[in-house]
């Protein structure tokens, strides 16, 4: 199984929304809150080739994006791997 790995804040609306998708399809996830660690913020802009907002999403070491590209990965059908 595939591991899915979501970098979030605790007020991020489009992390809920990202962490709500993957459990409506029943898709566990690592998450890693950068809210207040500025090692973990700059791994996840390491990882996500500079991007800084939140959610950051990694399958395995593949990078997906935010919660606008997951959502496009479900309607593709893209979740049937994860699962």
């Amino acid at each position: 199984m595939a591991r899915v790995t979501m970098y979030t804040t605790s007020v991020c609306p489009f992390c809920m929304q990202a962490k709500r998708l993957l459990r409506e399809h029943g898709i566990p996830y690592d998450e890693i809150n950068v809210e207040d660690d500025p090692n973990l913020r700059t791994e996840m802009v390491t990882r996500a080739a500079g991007r800084r907002t939140v959610p950051q999403i990694f399958i395995d070491d593949t990078y997906v994006g935010g919660y606008n590209e997951l959502q496009a990965l479900a309607d593709r059908g893209g979740f049937a791997q994860l699962s």
